[in-house]
């Protein structure tokens, strides 16, 4: 199974809660995924608009930085802002190295967090 630190699995799939007011960047492992020797070449990485959102879910700044590729196995995405109780979906789709693609989903549920 892929690394899935921090997310949340509930009966609709996988999620992650996240503060309106974190600027954070979560991995997606992709190493279960891959064929021996295979890695990611580019992602791209869209989040769900949710019309009349005040404050929707982000990329912080651009999006040449806020999609990262590290040890050609893990994609990560940094995101901002979000408005309280919206969930929003999350897609990334990837090609490899050997020229396959893939698309993962998951969900971001946008929560004032306390400790």
């Amino acid at each position: 199974m892929a690394n899935l630190t921090g997310f949340k699995k509930d009966q609709d799939g996988l999620y992650i809660e996240k503060s309106p007011s974190s600027n954070i960047q979560y991995g997606l492992d992709f190493t279960d995924y891959l064929n021996s020797g295979d890695t990611v070449a580019s992602a791209t990485v869209t989040i769900e608009a949710i019309t009349g959102d005040a404050a929707p879910l982000a990329f912080p700044t651009n999006a040449a930085t806020d999609v990262l590729i590290s040890g050609g196995v893990l994609v990560n995405i940094r995101l901002s802002a979000g408005t309280v109780d919206n969930i929003y979906d999350i897609k990334c789709v990837i090609t490899t190295s050997q020229g396959d693609t893939d698309a993962r989903s998951f969900r971001i549920v946008c929560r004032e967090r306390f400790l």
